[in-house]
Parts: C-alpha cells; structure tokens; sequence
C-alpha cells in the first residue's frame, strides 16, 4: 500500500493538474501569485481562507476517513 500525500500536496498537485493557468486560478480567487507561485513550489503554505477559495474553485471537497486499526 502506498503512502498518503499530505492534504497540502494534494492541493498542489491538483493546482498544477488543474486545466486553468495558474495566473487564472488565482486572479479568479484573488490569490496573490506570488503566494500561489510559493505554494506550488512547496516554500510556503496558504491561509486557510485561501484553501478554502482555492478548493472551492477547484471543486475540492474533504472526506474524512477513519484510520485502520493495526495489530
């Protein structure tokens, strides 16, 4: 079984698979893009009211999963 990407490099990848530049995501979101441009590269995070603009964009949505028991 593979591992888990972090929620955070999730959003990145999902930023950089998305099919709208980056310039347009963020002037759609009213993310910097500097802060955009750090955050892909993996420098920096974003607010949390910026993931949350930026998920919403993106029609990303959180499901929470339990944790599997181990022995």
């Amino acid at each position: 079984m593979g591992k888990r990407l972090k929620f955070t490099d999730q959003l990145r990848q999902a930023v950089l698979n998305a099919e709208q530049s980056r310039e347009q995501i963020c002037r759609e979101t009213g993310i910097d893009q500097g802060n955009m441009s750090r955050f892909t590269r993996g420098e920096s995070g974003l607010s949390l009211a910026a993931i949350d603009r930026l998920c919403e964009y993106l029609g990303i949505q959180i499901v929470e999963s339990k944790p599997k028991r181990t022995k």
